[in-house]
């Protein structure tokens, strides 16, 4: 039996985001590897495996499943929102390329999902409508400095922005300082969205400014999304419409 690997998104929540490649490639599957809360969101069948595994071991997971697609098996290896926005597909390629030669002859896909930014984009309107960035809060995996300069290159640049895992109980303090460094660097009505469990039953969105914005509006549930300077909200009954413009004048 000849193995592979597929490694999917399985969106930022709802069942109805889940494309219909990745529910094709979990359905093909004799194994799926993955962080817990993922790996429970596939439904048991007879002949399909879940290893589960902690959010810390990205490289032994993306090791273990190369080992096993390499033994014939057919391996889906499950992030959230999009495998390739800080998810499972660099760890994966990292593994190939720290391993056995003969790993980068195996078949080895990646599918594109729905990620978390562009879910919350869409329930507050069009806030990333023109030039934009993501950034991950997380200092794990590079040094805060790191993150401090993006941060503020990206406000030099008029970029919109969106922060993932902008703040947790291990980092309670990084979302603070992100805060202090955009108000160094922009004006105090920016507008500011914090989207929580953005497509599930528990979804909250709330549009605030810069000047108004505090850390314990953000979790690691929530993606936080800032406008540039040209963002506007339209005021209605309700939460605004949050969009930025097309175009820039000249």
């Amino acid at each position: 039996m000849t193995g592979w690997v597929v490694i999917i998104g399985l969106g930022p929540g709802a069942d109805g985001l889940i494309t219909p490649d990745a529910q094709a490639a979990i359905a093909a599957a004799t194994d799926i590897v993955g962080y817990i809360p993922y790996v429970r969101r596939i439904t048991p069948r007879d002949g399909l495996v879940l290893h589960e595994s902690d959010n810390r071991v990205e490289m032994e997971r993306a090791t273990h499943a190369l080992q096993m697609a390499d033994d014939g098996r057919r391996i889906v290896v499950v992030s959230s929102g999009d495998p390739g926005v800080f998810a499972m597909a660099s760890a994966v390629f990292e593994a190939v390329e720290a391993g056995p030669a003969d790993w980068c002859n195996l078949d080895i896909r990646v599918i594109p999902g729905i990620t978390a930014m562009l879910a919350a984009a869409a329930a507050a309107g069009a806030p990333l409508g023109h030039d934009f960035c993501a950034i991950n809060l997380s200092d794990n995996l590079k040094p805060w400095s790191l993150i401090e300069t993006r941060l503020r290159l990206a406000a030099e640049a008029d970029f919109a922005m969106a922060f993932y895992n902008p703040r947790s109980r291990s980092r309670p303090d990084g979302f603070g300082r992100t805060l202090a460094i955009l108000r160094e660097c922009c004006e105090p009505g920016r507008v500011i969205i914090f989207a929580r469990a953005v497509s599930t039953p528990d979804q909250t969105l709330r549009v605030t400014t810069l000047d108004d914005a505090t850390p314990e509006m953000a979790d690691m549930r929530t993606i936080v999304l800032v406008g540039s300077s040209l963002t506007r909200a339209i005021a209605r009954d309700g939460a605004p419409f949050v969009y930025t413009p097309r175009s820039v004048a000249q």
